[in-house]
C-alpha cells in the first residue's frame, strides 16, 4: 500500500496481481476501506489473471480526511440543505486519478453501494476509460424509489452508546452490520468482528463517513445521466437487500442502455466470504464477455 497525491489530496492505493495484467478497480462503499475486501473475493480475481487496484475513498481510511469542512448533523442530512466540500463526482476522478498514477489507460470497474454510484458516474462521464463497468447494491437515485427498511435506515445512522469506547463502538458495529447482512450468506462471527477491528484500529472517521453520506444527499437522482452510458454495464443486486432495495438497481438497469441485471438470491448489503465467490463470479464473467 501506499499514499499518492492525486486531484490534489492523497489517496491510498493498493495493487495486486501482475501489473500487466487486465485491470480491475474495486470501490468500495460508505465509511468502509480497501481493506474490508474478503482475501477470497480479491483472490478470484488474480486467479482469473486480473491485476486488482484498490483504494480508500476521500474522507476514509488512510486517504484524505476534510476535517476543516466540518461534520454535517442529521437533520442537516434529512433536509438535503447542504453544501458538502465535495461530490460523488469528485470521488469518480479520484478513481480516474489512481488509473492515471499507475499508469493504466484502460480498465474495468465495479463498485457497491456509495462505490456503485461512483461507477456510474465513472461509466457517463469518463466512460472511455473503462472496458465495462459493475453496479453493485446501489440505486440511480430517483426519488420516487422506496427506501430501505426502518431498521436498515436506523442501522445506517445509528451512534454507539460512547462514541469514544473502542469495545463499544466495536459492539455497534457488529450489531448494525447484521440487520444488512445476507440471510443466505451470513457472516460468521470472527468474520464480522475481525472486519471491524481491522478498520477500527486502522481508522475510525465517522465525521467523514458523515461527509460522504452529503455528498450521496446531494447527487440527487442519476436516471437522466445514466441514459447516456454506452459502456457494457453490469448491475447486481441482491433480492433480500434491506437497506438499497432491489428495485433500486432494478430502476438503475432500466435506464443504462443495453445494461444486464443479476440477481443473487438471498443476498442483502454485503459481501461476505461466504457470497463473495458469487459476487467475482458475475463480474468476472461480465469482464470476460467483453474482452472476447
Amino acid at each position: 500500500m501506499s499514499n499518492h497525491l492525486i486531484n490534489g489530496i492523497k489517496i491510498e492505493v493498493e495493487s495486486r496481481g501482475p501489473a500487466d495484467a487486465p485491470s480491475f478497480l474495486l470501490i468500495r462503499g460508505l465509511s468502509t476501506q480497501l481493506i474490508q475486501w474478503p482475501e477470497c473475493f480479491i483472490d478470484a480475481f488474480i486467479d482469473a489473471g486480473f491485476r486488482v487496484i484498490l483504494f480508500d475513498n476521500r474522507d476514509c481510511g488512510l486517504s484524505h480526511k476534510f476535517n476543516d469542512a466540518g461534520t454535517p448533523t442529521l437533520p442537516d442530512l434529512l433536509s438535503g440543505k447542504i453544501d458538502p466540500p465535495y461530490a460523488v463526482a469528485d470521488m469518480a476522478k479520484d478513481a480516474v486519478g489512481v488509473l492515471d498514477h499507475l499508469g493504466v489507460s484502460s480498465a474495468h470497474v465495479a463498485g457497491i453501494s456509495l462505490g456503485g454510484m461512483i461507477a456510474q458516474h465513472l461509466a457517463f462521464s469518463h466512460g472511455n476509460r473503462f472496458q465495462s463497468v459493475a453496479s453493485i447494491m446501489s440505486t440511480s437515485g430517483a426519488p420516487e424509489l422506496p427506501p430501505g427498511t426502518p431498521e436498515a435506515i436506523e442501522s445506517l445512522t445509528s451512534q454507539p452508546e460512547d462514541p469514544t469506547d473502542r469495545e463499544c463502538i466495536l459492539n455497534h458495529s457488529v450489531k448494525t452490520q447484521r440487520v444488512i447482512a445476507s440471510p443466505e450468506y451470513p457472516p460468521s462471527d470472527e468474520e464480522l468482528r475481525s472486519y471491524f477491528e481491522r478498520s477500527y484500529d486502522r481508522c475510525y472517521c465517522p465525521d467523514g463517513s458523515a461527509r460522504q453520506l452529503a455528498a450521496v444527499v446531494c447527487d440527487g437522482s442519476r436516471v437522466e445521466r445514466l441514459q447516456t452510458i454506452h459502456v457494457p454495464f453490469l448491475v447486481l443486486h441482491g433480492s433480500a437487500d434491506p437497506l438499497i432495495p432491489l428495485a433500486c438497481g432494478e430502476d438503475t438497469a432500466k435506464h443504462v442502455p443495453g445494461a444486464k441485471l443479476e440477481v443473487v438470491a438471498g443476498m442483502g448489503h454485503d459481501i461476505t466470504n461466504a457470497n463473495a465467490p458469487i459476487v467475482a463470479r458475475h463480474l468476472i464473467d461480465h469482464a470476460r464477455s467483453v474482452l472476447s
